[in-house]
Formats: structure tokens, sequence, C-alpha cells
């Protein structure tokens, strides 16, 4: 099996329950990478200690490398300077977060497609996240999307060496209004175009949304099961973001059971545009998110509802479950 990297912070019991998981899998390779604790945190530094314990239990054949802040560096420098110190020791591996609790097929599957499409450079991302609702997308045991969801994923170095935190080439991007060639909808490039600015300018703490740009502009795929294989289990006040439950937390897991290939390398996009409706545009609406808020500020959004939501409904037409 290939290695695995798990992240941790300051939750121990949720460490050992994500543990547990790894345990059974007995990967021969365990990279851990930890955040330090915050100064205006006094709690933090024992709350980060006994998460960096758990790993004390491990108790299978394994070669365990550590790669532990002493202060913290937040979600974006963490998870972006932590993911490339485990590509420098590893060309593939298996990554999962402290809330993240797999279920077996979770393994199985992402070591299998790191082998299968192991130089498909068209492939730069494993999912075992599936958000569909309970519809497969075709005959097999997995589809190709844009979507790089990543909570419990997996991938290459030769995919990450395009990862860049900083989002430097997104200024040329937008003045060549680059999403308009790759996206959809008109909602969909305004979602992404604000969010990609603000992550230029510095003002989201997070590393996931510059590694799906980093997919988008490679024009690469991401591999996502037809069953959900990972489930988030952090939501609350501890959690970095997750604070309260949206669409995409604790979703059961299911195990996959044999693979079946699928025939072609097609991106599914009505997969696709249902992740965007009902989970990323879906969330801001429910929960009347900053996007929401600033694009119902700036714009006439019911008016541009009305005219451009038909744009997005309209490529499920044909499919009576989307």
């Amino acid at each position: 099996m290939a290695p695995v990297a798990l992240f941790i912070f300051n939750r121990p019991a949720l460490t050992a329950r994500v543990f547990e998981r790894i345990r059974a899998a007995k990967p021969a390779r365990l990279l851990v990478v930890a955040d330090g604790p915050r100064a205006d945190r006094p709690d933090d530094t024992r709350r980060c200690e006994a998460a960096r314990m758990v790993l004390k239990s491990l108790d299978w054949p394994c070669d365990v490398l550590t790669n532990f802040a002493e202060a913290n560096l937040g979600c974006r420098r963490r998870f972006s300077s932590g993911l490339d110190w485990v590509f420098s020791h590893c060309s593939e591996v298996i990554v999962l977060e402290d809330d993240c609790l797999p279920c077996s097929s979770f393994f199985t599957f992402c070591a299998e497609m790191l082998e299968r499409y192991r130089d498909d450079t068209r492939i730069m991302h494993v999912s075992g996240d599936n958000y569909q609702n309970g519809i497969h997308r075709g005959a097999a045991s997995y589809f190709f999307s844009r979507y790089s969801l990543s909570w419990g994923w997996a991938s290459w170095r030769r995919a990450w060496r395009h990862y860049d935190v900083k989002l430097s080439s997104w200024p040329l991007a937008l003045e060549e209004r680059w999403l308009e060639s790759i996206l959809d909808d008109s909602i969909e490039i305004d979602y992404w175009t604000d969010i990609f600015d603000r992550l230029y300018r510095e003002e989201i703490d997070t590393w996931d949304y510059q590694w799906l740009f980093a997919c988008w502009c490679q024009s690469g795929l991401t591999i996502q099961p037809n069953e959900n294989l990972v489930s988030n289990i952090g939501v609350g006040p501890d959690a970095t973001h997750c604070k309260e439950k949206h669409s995409t937390i604790g979703i059961p897991t299911r195990e996959l059971g044999k693979l079946v290939h699928p025939l072609e390398v097609i991106r599914n996009r009505k997969a696709d545009c249902f992740t965007f409706r009902e989970h990323v545009l879906g969330n801001q609406m429910r929960g009347k998110g900053a996007w929401f808020r600033r694009a119902r500020k700036g714009l006439a959004l019911r008016t541009r509802m009305n005219s451009l939501f038909p744009a997005i409904f309209a490529l499920g037409r044909d499919d009576p479950h989307f």
C-alpha cells in the first residue's frame, strides 16, 4: 500500500479515531504533520501534545516520519508546507486529516487508483469523497470530475509539483478570462473568481482551493468513487473551518466492493454541476455565506439567478436523478 500522511493539530480524541482506521490498514510508511499551538490559546500546548501522543500506540511494523511545527502556522502554511515535505519523501501518498474518518475501502481504493493511473497525467487527484446524494454516476465504481474533494484523498508528486500556494498565475488567468473557458455558467465563474481573488490577496487561510486551481490549470481530472468512503466528523467549535454543519459533513460511508473501471476517461459534467449547485453554492445560500452576502449586495442577484440558474439546471434535464 502507498504511504499514508496524517495531518493533526489539537484534537486528540478525533486523532485517535482516525489513527485506529490507519492502524487497521497497516501502511508500511506513515508521515505525520502537526501544527503547533496558538500563542493566544493557553490550552493548545496540552492539546497539541495529547494529539501527538496518539502516535505512541503504533504497534505494527512501520517507518514513521514526523514534521511537527513548534508554533502555529495556520491552515494555509501548515498544509502547504507539510504537503511539500510529504511529497519530498514520497512519489505518491494517501492523505488524511484528523477529522476525516475513512472506511477500509478507502485505502484499497486509493492504492489501486494510484497504481493504475500513476503515469496518466490527465489524472491529478484521487478523492475518497462522494457528494452525489446517492446518485451513481455511470456503471463503474468511480467517475471523473473537475472537483478535487480533499477530505481523504491521494495524489502523486508529478501532480503536486504544479501546486502554488501563492496563486502567482491568477492575475494573468483573470486578465485572460480563463475561467470563462473552463466553467459552464456565469454564477460559477463569479463564485470562483471571488474565491481566487481573495486567495491571491491572502484573505482566506486555506490550502485546498489553490490545489483545485492547480488541477484546473493543468486540465486535470479527479477520480471520485460512486460510494462515499470518508466521513468528516470534525464539525464543532474546535474546527478550523467547519464550525457549523453543512451538506458535506457527516455523510455516512459505504464499502465499495469489487472495483469496476470506467471504459473511458471522460469528465462527468452532470456530477460536477450537482456538486456546485447542491454543495458549493447550495451551502452558501442555505447558510447565507460570505460570497452569497457579497453577491446579493453587489449585484441584482435575484434577477441574475432568475436568468442564470436555468443554465445550471439545463445540464441535468435529461437525468431523472439530477
